[in-house]
């Protein structure tokens, strides 16, 4: 149950050219460790993997375990050769997948 991710890199970069991308989810994270006010364990429900592709080639990935917290934050550094597109793809443990690209041009 997250809302639509949040991505922020440059819209243009020098080949070669080192850059940062941010990238926000908003998502409850529940690690399946707290109880609720009846005593019952609250189900895990967390997003459990991050995976970045630029040009259908795996730059960054993560595997997210239940200590992360809500709203997962990533920020990261990426050697872009070439124009193209990243991919952002969040994995939720319910199977939802959340996506969005983000398009870069290199001169």
């Amino acid at each position: 149950m997250a809302s639509k991710p949040r991505v922020k890199l440059p819209k243009s970069a020098s080949a070669g050219e080192i850059i940062t991308i941010k990238t926000l989810i908003s998502h409850e994270m529940e690690s399946g460790q707290r109880k609720d006010k009846n005593g019952e364990v609250i189900p895990r429900q967390i997003i459990n993997k991050f995976t970045v592709t630029f040009n259908d080639k795996t730059v960054f990935e993560a595997d997210i375990e239940p200590a992360i917290s809500s709203n997962p934050y990533f920020e990261f550094a990426v050697k872009v050769p070439e124009s193209g597109t990243f991919k952002f793809t969040w994995v939720d443990d319910d199977g939802s997948v959340y996506e969005t690209e983000e398009a870069i041009e290199v001169a």
